[in-house]
């Protein structure tokens, strides 16, 4: 599960998740690197990817994107929660700066746009020093929301 949602995105994942694989929405998933990352309580409060960006925090575009566009939304009313959770996602060979986070988005349209245009959804903490094997991050159920009652 996620290690924070962004601010913008509270009350709003399971919307996006269900637009997943609608049009051109998908999901945007981007590893971030360890050098230079800012704490979770200056980057919860981004409103876009680009806003993630343009701080001090830096993207690890060796290893580049992932785009999802499958997402499954599991409404579970035995535990009073709702559930979104992806296949697994493999970087094939990857190489450059070590990671540290990756961050899940939601892009109304991968067809046209810019990282303004991408919301962020979740970060996760995600460790790895990319070295040429083949990686496949697995999140299981990236985002779950319950009742609290």
């Amino acid at each position: 599960m996620a290690n924070i949602v962004f601010n913008i995105a509270l009350g709003k994942v399971k919307y996006y998740a269900e637009q997943v694989g609608t049009g051109n929405a998908a999901l945007i998933l981007v590893p971030i690197e360890t050098s230079g990352l800012e704490t979770d309580a200056v980057l919860r409060d981004k409103h876009d990817l680009a806003a993630v960006l343009a701080g001090s925090t830096n993207e690890q575009t060796t290893m580049g994107r992932k785009t999802v566009t499958a997402c499954t939304v599991t409404v579970d009313d035995t535990n009073d929660r709702v559930a979104l959770d992806f296949a697994d996602q493999t970087w094939t060979a990857p190489t450059g700066n070590a990671i540290s986070k990756l961050v899940i988005c939601f892009d109304s349209d991968t067809t046209s746009g810019t990282d303004s245009n991408i919301v962020p959804l979740t970060m996760h903490d995600l460790v790895l020093t990319p070295d040429g094997n083949n990686f496949t991050v697995t999140v299981a159920d990236f985002f779950r929301a319950s009742s609290g009652a």
